[in-house]
């Protein structure tokens, strides 16, 4: 892949991590070949992030993703798509598109340099914006929270308090229980919940907790979650955390 293929990253604001710079768009036509730019993506598709298109030249299932190496007028890309079945030789575009650079499939055990990750036009919308854990596009409905009980146990903690004791807690397990008010599975292979408890100040962003997890939830859905508080989390591509709760196992 070219190291020259042109990125925009798109930031979405969220609470529980640092806001991202949005850059510009710059509109392009979407000619069949090419990398175009927000805006550009045919009538129906999501307008943020890229959009890729050209002649599907491999493809590997490896659920939840398909793994699609493209030819496009700038060299050969790949990307990852919500399964499909599409087939070698067919003209695709991929929309809604976030590249990821130094991405880790551990079940191609292979690391890509740079994917775009984004939906496939034509198959419907993605369960989330695909390569984005910060975003929850197909998910409207704000969640009313309300006051959630507290976990019970000594490394039991609200929301609030891991974010106002985060540098004692780095490193150590804490379990939280709380409302997934946002909720996106299998971007960089693990799923994405948002937890909110009723604590904190929305305005400061201390409301909110990042947690990542392999095990699977909904919005909507109050669990409580026990994890590895990390902090300044960094995973690149403009995405990093002042707090979050990594590996957490999750319980209805």
């Amino acid at each position: 892949m070219r190291s020259a293929l042109p990125v925009l990253l798109i930031a979405a604001a969220i609470v529980g991590c640092n806001s991202n710079k949005s850059q510009a768009p710059v509109v392009a036509a979407p000619i069949q070949g090419q990398i175009a730019a927000p805006g550009a993506a045919p009538a129906g598709a999501p307008s943020t992030g890229l959009s890729v298109t050209g002649k599907l030249l491999e493809r590997i299932a490896a659920s939840p993703y398909s793994y699609l190496r493209i030819q496009t007028a700038q060299g050969e890309v790949w990307a990852a798509v919500p399964e499909t079945k599409v087939e070698k030789g067919a003209d695709v575009t991929v929309t809604g598109a976030m590249i990821m650079r130094d991405f880790e499939s551990k079940t191609l055990k292979r690391t890509f340099a740079e994917i775009y990750f984004g939906t496939l036009a034509g198959s419907g919308p993605a369960a989330a914006p695909a390569g984005d854990p910060h975003a929850s596009a197909g998910q409207p409905v704000v969640v009313e929270v309300g006051k959630v009980e507290k976990a019970s146990g000594a490394d039991a903690r609200t929301v609030a308090e891991v974010w106002a004791q985060k540098g004692a807690l780095k490193g150590k397990t804490v379990t939280v229980r709380g409302k997934v008010v946002k909720y996106n599975a299998g971007i960089m292979g693990k799923n994405w919940l948002h937890l909110q408890d009723g604590s904190g100040d929305a305005k400061a962003g201390s409301n909110d907790i990042t947690v990542t997890s392999n095990d699977p939830a909904a919005k909507g859905d109050t669990v409580t979650v026990t994890g590895v508080v990390r902090t300044d989390k960094d995973f690149g591509s403009g995405y990093s955390y002042a707090v979050l709760i990594e590996d957490a196992k999750v319980k209805k």
